[in-house]
């Protein structure tokens, strides 16, 4: 998983675009909760700071921050529901 310290970075599916990742957001996640391979592609537009969250890391904040998971799971969601309506 990574965290964009700055700058913008898109992630793709299938050469479309389907989100734009920016300053204080993650993306990368559902590699460490699923362990199977990246099912998007990142994307840097510019120049990027990233920070790469490990999977002992991950459960590290997990396990010490709940909210940290419940973020991570609204997080999920949204873009599950924003992936669902261009599908449709």
């Amino acid at each position: 998983m990574f965290a964009v310290n700055n700058g913008v970075v898109e992630i793709v599916v299938n050469t479309q675009v389907i989100e734009e990742v920016h300053s204080g957001s993650v993306f990368g996640e559902m590699a460490l909760i699923e362990d199977k391979p990246r099912s998007a592609t990142a994307i840097a537009r510019g120049t990027c700071s990233l920070v790469a969250i490990d999977r002992s890391r991950f459960t590290f904040l997990v396990q010490q921050t709940p909210y940290f998971a419940l973020q991570r799971m609204a997080i999920m969601a949204d873009r599950l529901r924003r992936l669902d309506r261009r599908v449709l």
